[in-house]
């Protein structure tokens, strides 16, 4: 569920993941994991070039491939806020956006994360790059597929 965009620049997207929330956000911090499916569909985040530094005031830095040209889009963030498994924030200081996410115990195994987005830039308010994001959340959906069946194997 994605609400639109609003004068302001807000954007929220609610997604439940069949993951309990410690694993869902450990998931959206450590590179092991994050290599595995940041990025929309047609994208690669190698693992070498992912930098985490989880504090406040720390930066997590990524740089995505696009698969069929070879295209190098980087990305850079601060961490502004930390509950773990609860809360992660950080602002992208090149365009001052800062993302919210929330991770909700659904108590069934299950994680309801909501992602606000605010003072998103006009060009990642578009159809297109709302499309892109919710493939980066599909993936994410996928891989913690992945890992949840793997960590319940005998």
């Amino acid at each position: 569920m994605t609400e639109p965009a609003d004068d302001s620049g807000v954007l929220t997207y609610v997604r439940i993941f069949d993951a309990a929330p410690e694993l869902v956000f450990r998931c959206m911090v450590e590179p092991e994991h994050l290599t595995r499916f940041w990025g929309p569909v047609g994208m690669t985040t190698p693992l070498e070039s992912i930098s985490v530094d989880l504090r406040p005031g720390g930066e997590f830095k990524v740089v995505m491939v696009n698969e069929s040209d070879g295209g190098r889009y980087e990305m850079r963030a601060v961490y502004d806020e930390i509950v773990e498994p609860e809360r992660l924030g950080w602002i992208e200081p090149e365009s001052g956006m800062r993302s919210v996410s929330d991770f909700k115990d659904l108590g069934d195994g299950r994680t309801e994360v909501t992602i606000t987005q605010s003072r998103v830039p006009a060009h990642f308010r578009s159809p297109e790059a709302q499309a892109g994001f919710k493939t980066s959340l599909d993936k994410f959906a996928a891989y913690l597929s992945e890992v949840s069946a793997a960590q319940a194997a005998p």
